[in-house]
């Protein structure tokens, strides 16, 4: 039995977003084949209308091409949307700490207050808006102070130009200077069944100060999609391909895990997929899941997991499963 789409609130800013939200990380093309605009923007949309309000995006997914697709697609249905983007992945400037290269341009972590602001409107212009709902910062920077970062953010709060405030990619001592220094709604963080370290990290500190989480890589990846064989094979730029957590072994063992979460998933008429999401929005401190989808058929996919509620018992045997499966995974 489905029910109403889950909504939740945006740590303190009191802004309520579907639990479900569209990540578009694929759609950008960078690192995942490249990217089909019109299809792209036919997710986005059948996610809107299936109650996805939630919309994460970044700069550095395809060099602004994600945030322009987004922007292309939400444009004309921008009160349904509760828009979050990124900064602090910079290629207009040296400044910071070097990150990683794209087709031989540097990329940096950099946030100091000079480049927000100039990302800031680079980010309006591509989303073709002007207010970004979730400001976060994308990785964090060795060299500036998080006291400047937050500086900045709360200049453009107050500017009217972003409504709230997120740290993604953190330890905790990153997100308890962020607290110290404003109002910190969110961190964005990898969470998963085979990537639970924050609920020993960060979890406990954001549950205490009214910290949201917002999950990525719900699915690993596509590892926990129920559509992962051991015999896949992965081409071109591909990041799973020689990615260790995608062993054969690896899927073998997930393979297993999939096995036993199936008449669970039969007995709620849902997917694989669905399921471990579900699974996801219901575990203690995890606020939203953050799923990609490239097309239509994947969008309203995933959509659909935020209506899935699992029993305790439901809960109980995936968690029994997952232990004894999930031990001693190749990182």
């Amino acid at each position: 039995m489905l029910h109403d789409m889950l909504t939740r609130t945006l740590g303190k800013s009191g802004i309520e977003a579907s639990a479900i939200g569209l990540g578009t990380w694929a759609i950008g093309g960078w690192m995942w084949g490249g990217t089909d605009e019109a299809k792209s923007i036919a997710a986005i949309h059948a996610s809107i209308d299936e109650g996805v309000s939630l919309i994460d995006t970044a700069p550095a997914y395809g060099q602004g091409v994600a945030e322009d697709i987004v922007g292309k697609a939400i444009e004309t249905r921008r009160d349904k949307v509760v828009l979050v983007t990124k900064c602090g992945l910079v290629w207009h400037t040296q400044k910071g700490n070097h990150f990683f290269d794209i087709d031989g341009t540097p990329v940096h972590r950099y946030l100091g207050k000079d480049a927000i602001i100039y990302e800031v409107e680079q980010s309006l212009t591509r989303l073709r808006t002007d207010y970004i709902d979730h400001y976060i910062t994308h990785w964090q920077d060795p060299t500036t102070p998080i006291d400047e970062t937050m500086e900045a953010l709360e200049l453009l709060k107050k500017q009217g130009k972003i409504r709230s405030i997120g740290a993604s990619n953190t330890s905790p001592e990153d997100v308890n200077a962020y607290i110290a220094a404003g109002q910190l709604d969110s961190i964005q963080e990898e969470y998963s069944m085979v990537q639970r370290g924050i609920e020993k990290t960060l979890l406990p500190i954001a549950r205490e100060n009214g910290v949201s989480v917002l999950s990525y890589s719900s699915l690993a990846l596509g590892l926990l999609s129920g559509k992962m064989t051991p015999d896949r094979q992965f081409e071109g730029d591909d990041q799973r391909k020689d990615n260790p957590r995608f062993s054969q072994d690896n899927r073998k063992k997930i393979k297993a895990l999939m096995d036993e979460i199936t008449p669970i998933a039969e007995h709620h008429d849902a997917t694989l997929a669905q399921t471990v999401i579900a699974w996801t929005l219901q575990q203690p401190g995890i606020t939203f899941s953050l799923c990609g989808a490239r097309n239509v058929e994947q969008a309203r996919e995933n959509a659909n997991a935020g209506r899935l509620r699992l029993s305790a018992s439901d809960l109980t045997t995936i968690n029994t499963a997952a232990d004894q499966h999930l031990q001693n995974l190749d990182a």
